[in-house]
């Protein structure tokens, strides 16, 4: 075979050799190949990065933080930092320590430090250990936020690409100000913040050098150098960091040996943020957290809840319910109590007490009772008949009463004759509040209540007018609050912020107001529900300073006692009862006083606020249109047990009576209410806290008056306690005193 002569000068010029057999191409094509390949690399690992907004979280993830009103932190779920700092707000040699222990060339490195790994490692090889770690601040970061510890190569690699952004994203300051909030230091603690409490009980500007020093140590290892496990390995890195912060130029010879023999003294507390204040509030306000966020955002977490909760109502709610519990509980045979507080102009909830004892029973009585209402219930009829156009000087006649086959009955069984609203409304007579709902029908009266703020179901029954359908603390409060705002009703809610781990707002509260009544029905209501407290059954509430308007309620044989009660800038709801729903000896008196112990309190230091003067009831028209109902038989006279047994086999059919506890002899109705008697206004009776006012009216003149405090109850009056007066005095009364425990036996508190 020839060759050509061009391709023997060719081979000349290259020594003979082909171009793939040549070492300079294999070079360069390796090295191209791995420029590319690196790329590839990190393009590979970038796509496997949080994007460069979440570069700046503040937060680890998994983490849930619940604040108060003023910032202080009411419950943390997860790895979370009780106590952040600013930078400005921690001590310099307490920043330097932590610079000279973990990363000494924090201030020239772009997030990664091969000059520090070399030393590190060499560091490691003299001492035939891991004495230094070659991860900078930043590197240690990136893995407190985003990474997991898995020792793995490609773990590894993502932590120095993320660290390399992190520079490029944030400040030096802001990456040292994270770390030292959010680095892990032993014992449940995360931050210098929760470190200096949990192992001195200081905060980190009382901490001396050598404390300081101490905890700077043990950010590599917290398990190996924790002081109150390991004095001695913890006495050997402090001051192991104490030498480097001399080498530094941080400390002086002299400072250094000052620290080095100060003795190592733990004073240790549980870390704060084991500690859950206002647990039933914040219950409430991680069942109410998947209504604003998706469950992806809830799952990852790294979330701080801002919530409406005032600290300082908290407390004093927390005391009104204990004092109650302790007191009038032991003897009026009630075990549990709830309360809640509300601006009713924004719906915010400002104090929530659910229960006795979060730690045995979480079930929250503000929110998960249903319980019935009573005579609570009768401003929703009242409101509907005065925006219906009826005047609250409207006459109805008390007097015995049968629909169809449905008999209400007031307490002392008197009757009073022709008596307006108003007066019906004060006394809380029962019969007038049926034949209210009769005129304005069960449509108007159940939309009303719905629009103001009840939410559960209500059926359309004549003992609706009482109280019979079951409701909640929460939303009966939040109602009666449509009353202070001249009839605007606010959503109520708990949270005002919610905010993710870059701290940014993902969700804020914007609940409208809406007209549920008229402004001037509102403030007729007001007028008249300020009555009930000034000469009715709410007067254990008064407040000295300010008026007050609000209504009591009691339900079959004392087992729901209620009052709530508002002023303009708040409204206060009381439930006091069991959880077995047994028969208390008390009386709704007893929440007007407990309602009147809160807020004797919580309003110091509020400005008084008068409510509106009552509108001009001359020429008013309705605002709601009236649906009166139409009964099948109504009978004027009281139904005879003995011959008319199909009357009361109508009565006990009823759905909303089927679980009541009656005596047959009294045919109560349900729900019945004390009857007051008092034509005047009465005087103020705190300590006794009666339902019952000061004078009786000619009409139960035949009826010795009881020192007891009268229950708003369909069935005959509860049991005596010690401060009624003799078997004599119950008259009133028509079940038989034979078929009661001795007195004795009554006194007795029952075992839980």
């Amino acid at each position: 075979m020839k060759i050509l002569p061009s391709r023997m000068k060719a081979n000349r010029a290259t020594g003979g050799k082909p171009l793939y057999r040549r070492i300079w191409f294999w070079a360069g094509l390796g090295i191209s190949g791995g420029i590319v390949a690196l790329i590839y690399g990190v393009s590979l690992i970038d796509r496997t990065l949080p994007n460069q907004s979440e570069l700046n979280a503040v937060l680890r993830e998994q983490t849930l933080t619940i604040k108060a009103a003023d910032g202080t932190i009411l419950q943390q779920q997860g790895e979370a930092t009780r106590e952040e700092l600013k930078l400005e707000q921690i001590p310099d040699n307490l920043k330097k320590a932590f610079i000279a222990s973990e990363d000494r060339r924090f201030r020239q490195h772009n997030g990664v430090d091969p000059q520090g790994i070399v030393r590190a490692g060499l560091n490691n090889l003299r001492s035939q250990g891991v004495v230094e770690g070659g991860s900078t601040i930043t590197q240690q970061l990136t893995r407190i936020l985003f990474l997991k510890q898995e020792q793995t190569i490609w773990r590894k690699l993502k932590e120095v690409r993320l660290a390399q952004k992190m520079e490029q994203e944030l400040t030096k300051d802001q990456i040292l100000e994270r770390y030292l909030n959010l680095v892990y230091l032993g014992s449940g603690a995360y931050g210098v913040a929760d470190a200096a409490w949990v192992y001195f009980s200081k905060s980190p500007d009382q901490l001396s050098l050598a404390e300081m020093a101490t905890i700077a140590g043990l950010a590599p290892a917290p398990s190996l150098y924790a002081p109150d496990k390991n004095p001695e390995a913890a006495k050997r890195r402090r001051d192991l960091v104490l030498l480097r912060m001399q080498e530094d130029g941080v400390i002086t010879p002299e400072q250094r040996q000052v620290a080095l023999q100060e003795p190592l003294t733990l004073k240790s507390s549980l870390p704060k943020r084991v500690q859950v204040e206002s647990p039933y509030f914040t219950s409430y306000i991680q069942k109410e957290l998947p209504k604003y966020v998706s469950p992806n955002v809830l799952k990852s977490g790294g979330l701080v809840v801002e919530t409406t909760l005032n600290p300082s109502w908290q407390k004093v709610a927390e005391e009104a319910v204990a004092k109650t519990l302790r007191n009038q509980g032991r003897w009026e045979n009630f075990k549990q109590a709830a309360m809640v507080a509300i601006d009713p102009r924004s719906g915010e909830i400002k104090a929530m007490v659910g229960g006795k004892d979060f730690g045995k029973n979480q079930f929250n009585r503000v929110t998960q009772a249903q319980r019935q209402p009573g005579s609570t219930f009768k401003g929703f009829v009242y409101a509907t008949a005065i925006a219906s156009g009826k005047s609250p000087y409207d006459s109805y006649e008390d007097a015995p009463f049968v629909v169809d086959g449905y008999e209400p009955k007031n307490y002392s069984e008197k009757f009073h004759g022709s008596m307006n609203i108003r007066d019906a409304l004060t006394r809380s007579v029962n019969i007038i509040a049926v034949k209210v709902l009769i005129d304005v029908g069960f449509t108007p009266t159940i939309k009303l209540a719905h629009d103001m703020g009840i939410k559960s179901e209500l059926k359309p029954t004549y003992s609706l007018a009482l109280g019979s359908n079951e409701v909640n603390l929460l939303e009966l409060t939040s109602a009666y609050g449509s009353f202070a705002t001249l009839g605007l009703h606010t959503e109520p809610h708990g949270i005002t912020r919610i905010l993710n781990r870059q701290g940014k707002v993902i969700w804020s509260a914007n609940f409208k107001s809406k007209r549920a009544l008229d402004a001037d029905s509102a403030a007729i209501m007001t007028w008249m529900l300020r009555n009930v407290v000034e000469a009715g059954t709410g007067g254990s509430a008064q407040l000295d300073n300010r008026p007050v308007a609000g209504k009591t309620g009691t339900s079959d044989e004392a087992r729901d006692l209620w009052f709530i009660g508002y002023i303009p800038q708040m409204v206060t709801g009381v439930w006091l009862g069991n959880d077995d729903n047994r028969p208390t000896y008390g009386s709704s008196g007893s929440a007007a006083y407990t309602w009147h112990e809160f807020m004797e309190k919580a309003a110091e230091g509020m400005p008084v606020e008068k409510f509106p003067k009552r509108p001009k009831l001359e020429g008013r028209k309705g605002t709601i249109k009236a649906q009166s109902i139409k009964p099948k038989q109504v009978l004027n006279r009281s139904i005879d047990s003995d011959d008319d047994s199909e009357g009361e086999s109508a009565r006990n059919s009823n759905s909303e009576e089927s679980g009541s506890s009656r005596r047959r002899r009294s045919r109560r109705s349900y729900a019945q209410e004390e009857q007051q008697s008092s034509d005047s206004t009465p005087r103020r009776r705190r300590r006794d806290r009666s339902e019952s006012t000061s004078n009786n009216s000619s009409e139960e003149s035949s009826t010795p008056r009881r020192r007891s405090r009268r229950v708003e109850s369909d069935s005959p009056p509860p049991r005596r306690t010690r401060r009624e007066s003799s078997p004599a005095n119950n008259s009133g009364s028509s079940g038989s005193s034979s078929s009661q425990p001795s007195w004795r036996d009554r006194l007795r508190p029952p075992k839980e």
